[in-house]
C-alpha cells in the first residue's frame, strides 16, 4: 500500500527563513488529506519541499514513500517513484505539446521502473488511454494538440493537470491550491477526477485555503497549518469549523477544541 511519511520536517529558504517547522504527517492510499491554512503559512513551501524543489532547503527531518528515504532525491527521482505535485500555478510549456508531454513523462516513467532500460509505451495503446482518462474528465480533444498550458485559461490548466495524475498513476499526489482560479464548473469536474483517482493504489493530500473545494473532495483527515506547523488535526468537520471561526482561532492564542496535533 503506497504511504507518504512526513517526519519532523523542517524547510528553509536559500537565505536560511525557516518556513515550515517541524511537520508530522502520514498519508497513505486510499486516503484523501486536506491542509488548510491562511496565505503565507508556509503550504505551498511544504509542497515544492516534498516534490525537491531545489530552491528549498530541508534542514532537518526526512520524508519517506514506501518506506523509502527519498529526502536526498532529486525531483525526477521522486517522481519516478510514485509521487506527483499538482501546481498551483502550472507553467507553461510552449513548442511542447499536451500529447507529446504525457508521452514523454510515461516513456521515462517506464524508463525508470525499469532499471534504466527503454520500455516506451505502445502508440495504439497510449492513444487509447488518453482518449479515455480525456473523456472521463471531460477534457476537450483539441487540448491534446496544444502547447502544454500555452494560452490555457485557469481551468483548461487544471483539468490537464488531472489528466496528468490519470495518466501517470502516481502513488501519492500532492495538490498545491489546485481550486485557485476556477470557477464552479471546472472544479466540480477537477474535484470529481480526483475523488475517482484515489483508491487502493493511491492517496492524496489537498493542500487549500478555502473550504469550497472540500465540499466536493470530502477529506478523511483535516490537518490545520499556520505559521509553519500543524496546529489543529481532526476529520471534514473542522474544515467547517475553519469557515466558521476563520484561521485566527487556530493561532497559539487560541487553539482549542480538543484538535490539536
Amino acid at each position: 500500500m503506497a504511504k507518504l511519511e512526513i517526519r519532523n520536517l523542517h524547510v528553509a529558504l536559500e537565505d536560511g527563513t525557516e518556513i515550515v517547522k517541524g511537520v508530522d504527517l502520514t498519508v497513505s492510499a486510499n486516503e484523501k488529506h486536506a491542509i488548510m491554512g491562511p496565505n503565507g503559512s508556509g503550504k505551498s513551501t511544504l509542497a515544492y519541499a516534498l516534490m525537491g524543489h531545489p530552491a528549498y532547503e530541508i534542514t532537518e527531518g526526512e520524508i519517506l514513500l514506501d518506506g523509502e528515504d527519498v529526502t536526498e532525491l532529486e525531483a525526477d527521482e521522486r517522481a519516478h517513484r510514485g509521487l506527483f505535485l499538482a501546481f498551483q500555478y502550472p507553467h507553461a510549456i510552449p513548442g511542447v505539446t499536451v500529447t507529446s508531454f504525457l508521452r514523454s513523462a510515461i516513456n521515462a516513467q517506464r524508463k525508470a521502473r525499469n532499471g534504466g532500460e527503454d520500455d516506451p509505451i505502445p502508440i495504439p495503446e497510449f492513444r487509447k488511454s488518453l482518449l479515455e482518462a480525456m473523456e472521463k474528465l471531460k477534457v476537450p480533444r483539441e487540448l491534446a494538440s496544444r502547447y502544454l498550458n500555452d494560452g490555457f485559461s485557469g481551468g483548461e490548466k487544471k483539468r490537464v493537470e488531472i489528466l496528468q495524475m490519470a495518466m501517470l498513476r502516481p502513488r501519492i499526489a500532492v495538490l498545491d491550491e489546485t481550486d485557485s482560479g476556477l470557477d464552479i464548473d471546472a472544479l466540480k469536474i477537477v474535484a470529481s477526477g480526483v475523488n475517482e483517482l484515489v483508491g487502493p493504489e493511491m492517496g492524496a493530500l489537498v493542500i487549500t485555503h478555502y473550504q469550497r473545494i472540500l465540499n466536493y473532495i470530502q477529506p478523511d483527515f483535516v490537518h490545520v497549518f499556520v505559521d509553519g506547523r500543524i496546529v489543529a488535526e481532526g476529520g471534514p468537520e473542522l474544515a467547517h469549523r475553519l469557515e466558521a471561526e476563520g484561521y485566527e482561532a487556530f493561532t497559539p492564542a487560541g487553539v482549542g477544541g480538543g484538535e490539536t496535533s
